[in-house]
């Protein structure tokens, strides 16, 4: 058995962004599929809230020494491969650089993604009444709300990917993004760093092996 196994959905972001790093690293993992939908969420099943009683995907299992230790939320389980698994390192080593890849990371996960995943698209339709067409407008309003400031924010790397020449941190939680950005018909010509850094990125075989279409449970 795979010293790690990480819980997740093909189409979930922060999974993506997990799955990114993993194979970033290269690091071999057991993948077990809890299905966002099916049967009201399976994520809400006791058997794995008990494991995580957040109910959120991913999860992480690191099976070390008999142990299990186990890790929610995306960007805590990438920085915690990045401190038990040190090479290759996912963050650059001089600290501006380091914050600034942080800062940007954070407002993808924590300001942008939040606003537009599953749960709230959901409660918008079936407990607010939102229609279609204005719930795609939210999505749509956040979306470029929050990419506008990502762009900005890539000019300290000048054309470059956030380790130089190799992806990390940052385009782990980039790419995801983008993805969900198409999926739901944002128009992102505005946004040339973010397509040029997405599309380097997308060309590499850690990225192919993680996207949604290519995971077991993609339906």
């Amino acid at each position: 058995m795979a010293e790690l196994t990480l819980y997740s959905y093909w189409r979930s972001s922060a999974a993506y962004r997990v799955r990114i790093a993993l194979n970033l690293k290269g690091l071999a993992y057991q993948q077990v599929a809890v299905h966002l939908v099916k049967d009201g969420g399976e994520q809400l099943a006791p058997a794995y809230q008990q494991m995580n009683p957040q109910g959120l995907l991913p999860l992480l299992v690191d099976h070390v020494c008999g142990r299990e230790t186990k890790i929610a939320q995306s960007l805590a389980i990438i920085e915690y491969l990045d401190e038990v698994f040190p090479v290759p390192s996912l963050l650059p080593t001089e600290p501006a650089l380091r914050a600034q890849v942080r800062a940007l990371a954070l407002h993808i996960a924590c300001d942008v993604h939040p606003l537009n995943n599953l749960r709230v698209l959901k409660y918008l339709s079936t407990e607010l009444g939102v229609a279609d067409d204005a719930k795609t407008q939210w999505y749509q309003h956040w979306v470029h709300s929050g990419l506008k400031a990502v762009e900005q924010g890539l000019a300290v790397f000048d054309g470059k990917l956030s380790l130089g020449q190799r992806p990390g941190y940052l385009e782990a939680c980039l790419t995801p993004q983008v993805y969900n950005a198409r999926r739901f018909n944002c128009d992102l010509d505005a946004y040339p760093r973010i397509l040029a850094m997405t599309a380097r990125c997308e060309a590499l075989e850690a990225f192919k092996q993680a996207a949604p279409e290519v995971q077991p449970d993609a339906t």
